[in-house]
């Protein structure tokens, strides 16, 4: 790839980071990406992010702006707005929140007091560390109580979420995580936040793609706010949104602006109006649903290897593996397997033993591949590139490695990646 061809302007101004990423998009076009937090976005996306509505500050929202000459941003957001509200069958949807974070952080703004309780997913079981984590700002202001999974499926543990609620009273309970391999029952979860009157906020930043293409239940019979990343599987911009009921839309509109932030990112919304539209697109749930089919394929073919599986397995995009039988750590195998060309991230399991910056296990998925073609024909191939991988670095094998990123890298060739640009 020539990056003077795909990037002119940048080559010319600065060749040096043109550079950059003419090997980032190598880099992405060669290897296999298994984190599941990524994926590719289509050319249209791409371009949105790139536009002219760079140049525009448009501080409120609107119809109700603080600076002029919005005309035509007015009518951007607004696009982005309906078509969240239109996908994901909300009442209200604000799309200005710069990433997953901040919008979590707006939800405390809105409905919680500064030391008020928090109850969350242990991000050690497979939360993140917004919903009230010791080392974020989340579990620093306010008081943070954490539930987990059984020891025995590493399912989450209701009684204990119920327990806790009615013990702690907490102000807001979140749902769902980075890590978490089955499907969040959110019916189980608003029935315990009606039970203690909190506000159940349903994070669904790693599974919007799949409850946008009707592969995992929606929560929006049951939380009262939604929190989502527009990038992950459902294939946006680097931005956020918070969805809610149109009783919570005035709190949750005052925490973004001017609770948090300033202006918008008018290119990141309509970056996100552009995957809207993509994801009400009939193709879209097929690849939705095609994601959730080869996590499972890929799953199975790992357990016929002798892989421990967090639960056992799947029902979404992600694969969560425990490699303690393998006698390898998750960082070490991580490492190994970049250089053979597979992209995962190394994480802790439930109950490990081991510290966060060197757990147990690794964090793979399906979203990146899929949109790149595979299909569930492919995943035992997948499979046995990791455990050669895996092998490779418990040997120190280097030369094992390099022979995978070879295979790796032919057959990521018959399968152009979208946005990338071609040869």
């Amino acid at each position: 790839m020539s990056q003077s061809l795909s990037h002119p302007a940048l080559s010319a101004a600065d060749p040096e980071l043109a550079a950059l990423v003419g090997a980032e998009e190598q880099l992405q076009a060669d290897t296999l990406r298994l984190i599941p937090s990524e994926n590719y976005v289509s050319a249209a996306v791409l371009e949105a992010t790139g536009t002219v509505l760079q140049n525009k500050y448009s501080e409120g929202y609107a119809g109700r702006r603080y600076y002029e000459g919005q005309q035509n941003i007015d009518q951007v957001e607004t696009l982005a707005v309906e078509r969240a509200k239109a996908v994901f069958g909300v009442e209200h949807a604000n799309v200005q929140p710069y990433s997953g974070s901040p919008a979590n952080l707006a939800a405390y703004l809105a409905f919680a007091e500064p030391g008020d309780t928090v109850l969350g997913m242990a991000l050690p079981m497979g939360g993140h560390l917004t919903h009230g984590w010791g080392v974020s700002a989340t579990g620093t202001w306010f008081r943070g109580v954490q539930y987990g999974v059984r020891p025995d499926s590493a399912l989450i543990d209701f009684d204990e979420v119920r327990d806790l609620a009615r013990k702690e009273r907490p102000k807001i309970i979140f749902c769902g995580g980075t890590a978490v391999p089955r499907t969040i029952d959110f019916a189980a979860f608003g029935e315990i936040a009606r039970e203690v009157d909190a506000v159940l906020v349903a994070d669904i930043a790693h599974i919007a793609g799949l409850i946008a293409g009707g592969a995992h239940p929606s929560p929006v019979p049951h939380a009262d706010v939604i929190s989502t990343t527009t990038h992950k599987t459902l294939r946006g911009p680097r931005g956020a949104m918070l969805m809610s009921r149109a009783s919570h839309a005035k709190a949750v509109d005052k925490a973004v602006f001017p609770g948090l932030q300033g202006g918008p990112h008018n290119h990141t919304t309509a970056a996100i109006a552009v995957a809207l539209r993509e994801a009400a697109a009939p193709s879209f749930r097929d690849y939705a649903h095609a994601v959730v089919a080869n996590a499972k394929a890929l799953a199975e073919a790992l357990l016929a290897r002798g892989y421990d599986l967090v639960s056992g397995g799947t029902d979404n995009h992600l694969v969560l593996i425990d490699l303690t039988s393998k006698e390898v750590p998750g960082k070490v195998a991580a490492k190994a397997l970049d250089r053979a060309g597979i992209v995962v991230n190394y994480n802790t399991v439930p109950f490990d033993p081991r510290k966060p910056f060197d757990p147990s296990g690794i964090r793979i998925g399906t979203p990146s591949l899929t949109s790149r073609g595979l299909g569930t024909d492919r995943m035992p191939l997948v499979a046995e590139w990791i455990d050669r991988g895996v092998q490779a670095a418990a040997k120190g094998d280097e030369d094992a490695l390099t022979v995978i990123r070879g295979e790796v890298a032919e057959l990521m060739a018959a399968y152009p990646a979208p946005g990338l640009p071609t040869a």
